[in-house]
């Protein structure tokens, strides 16, 4: 306990200094904004900005600007799918539902009060949650060897293919094209090279920020181009503080919301949008009115809203202990650390103590700047869905264009983020999520290693992974969520034959 106090004095030291708290703020805004504006989620912002990460001075103060945009985007995306109707992050999907109910009344004040108060609620919830939990879990982390490694990458790949959003089919295939992309380039026991076809350019593999930059964030602005999603309509905001009755209805589905989002966002594959979709279904079923969601329910605001913040603070713990992002925006901060020299995991808290806890309590501080931020600021924030995304779109592409090329001074860089870019934009349109793909690409390698070290201490046996028995737990719970899931899936197959028949 006195660790953890100490660990906090000294993150707050990081994360007050005068550079981190300006990135800090930085990040918020503009996460923030990311939420606000369609097209923009935290996935495709962040790896735009990667690039950004190697002229950055230190692996804290990238860590807590990359942060606030991602936990700032959860903030953010409230304020237009209460207003407009129009979630400006896929985690906000479930607020539209109600929150814009409530702003067709005259109570859009009220509504985003209620997203902004259970947001910075559950916000700290989740961040007291990794300060408590992070360390134990890192100190029984360093227990690891490679073949529990080896379990539980393969664990947090199946949960993120079944947690993805698309189909399982599709998210085994978006897995196994990870695989497959993180195979090229040198093998990293023998010294090999592995798919090259005698290129020079592929000696290397590819550069993950290139394929991120290009499947995340190019894809999301031809998509959004393609959309032209704007909207001129704004709900009324009417009176910002919520009367007594509404608060009486949001306390409890805060309260829950809260602890939702704290532990879905722990699991590979899970996050943001889970929690909110599980939150929203357990206060409906709670509610002594279920009629009352979809037509302006204030636990239907509160529920999800908290949930989805919870879970972004809490997606830190598996990122920060285990060095295992859960889905695909953690991935890219994941990778903003090794372009910083940090290789996230139980080693962090003792090798990079100020990287830790200097992202933990700027959460504490970033919590208080976004409800600052977000409730004043509503009528700024509205007007900036006023600037036409076909403006703002090809702004980004050519800053981006510019910044995949100053990776290696290299046109093969450039190719590779337009390529990926067009071949995002098609798996999107054909309902293939990337964030697998991503998440397969960048914990392959580690896969990979931790099986050979695994088999070299055995002699070339595969019974290590299930005589020890951290390793054969983790391959249990594989085995039992794979048969679970495909029990489900043949469930649901049968009755829509019986639907059709």
């Amino acid at each position: 306990m006195m660790e953890t106090f100490a660990g906090l004095v000294q993150g707050f030291q990081v994360a007050l200094s005068g550079t981190n708290l300006l990135y800090g703020f930085i990040g918020c805004f503009l996460g923030t904004a990311v939420g606000i504006l369609p097209g923009l989620g935290p996935a495709a912002t962040i790896s735009l900005l990667l690039p950004a990460m190697y002229a950055m001075e230190s692996p804290a103060t990238s860590l807590i600007f990359l942060a606030g945009i991602f936990y700032g985007s959860m903030y953010g995306g409230s304020t237009t799918s209460i207003l407009l109707k129009l979630p400006g992050e896929a985690a906000s999907v479930v607020t539209a539902i109600d929150g814009n109910e409530m702003a067709k009344k005259g109570r859009g004040g009220a509504a985003l009060a209620i997203a902004a108060i259970g947001s910075f609620i559950a916000g700290t919830v989740g961040v007291i949650g990794l300060s408590f939990f992070g360390p134990p879990i890192a100190g029984f982390a360093i227990k690891f060897s490679s073949p529990e490694y080896f379990s539980l990458i393969l664990l947090g790949l199946l949960l993120a293919v079944f947690l993805a959003g698309s189909s399982p089919l599709r998210g085994l295939i978006m897995l196994f094209t990870g695989i497959l992309l993180a195979q090229v380039g040198v093998d990293p026991m023998t010294g090999m090279f592995r798919f090259t076809y005698g290129s020079l350019d592929l000696m290397n593999g590819f550069d993950f920020v290139t394929i991120a930059m290009g499947m995340f964030g190019l894809s999301e602005i031809l998509l959004t181009l393609e959309e032209a999603v704007n909207s001129e309509t704004v709900a009324k905001i009417g009176k910002l503080w919520p009367n007594r009755q509404e608060w009486r209805e949001a306390r409890g589905a805060i309260a829950r919301g809260s602890v939702i989002g704290f532990f879905a966002g722990v699991i590979p594959g899970g996050g943001a949008v889970i929690s909110s979709l599980v939150s929203y279904s357990v206060e409906r079923k709670l509610s002594k009115n279920p009629d009352e969601f979809g037509h302006g329910a204030v636990a239907g605001v509160a529920g999800p809203e908290s949930a989805n913040n919870a879970a972004s603070s809490s997606s830190f713990i598996p990122l920060l202990t285990l060095g295992i992002p859960c889905n695909a925006s953690i991935a890219m901060i994941y990778a903003a650390l090794l372009i910083q020299g940090v290789t996230p995991g139980p080693l962090l808290l003792s090798q990079h103590p100020d990287v830790f806890w200097g992202v933990v309590a700027s959460m504490y501080v970033g919590n208080i700047i976004l409800v600052i931020l977000n409730l004043p600021l509503v009528s700024l924030w509205v007007k900036l869905l006023k600037v036409p995304f076909g403006i703002l779109g090809p702004m980004i592409v050519i800053v981006t264009t510019i910044g995949s090329y100053s990776l290696e001074n290299s046109m093969f860089g450039v190719n590779c983020f337009f390529v990926f870019g067009i071949i995002g934009y098609f798996f999107r349109k054909l309902g293939f999520d990337p964030g697998p793909l991503l998440m397969a690409f960048i914990l392959s390698s580690l896969l990979e290693s931790n099986m050979r070290q695994a088999l070299m201490l055995s002699g070339g046996s595969f019974s290590i992974f299930v005589t020890r028995p951290i390793s054969a737990a983790i391959l249990f719970i594989f085995v039992v969520v794979l048969i679970g899931n495909i029990v489900s899936m043949i469930r649901k197959s049968r009755k829509k034959a019986a639907a059709k028949s």
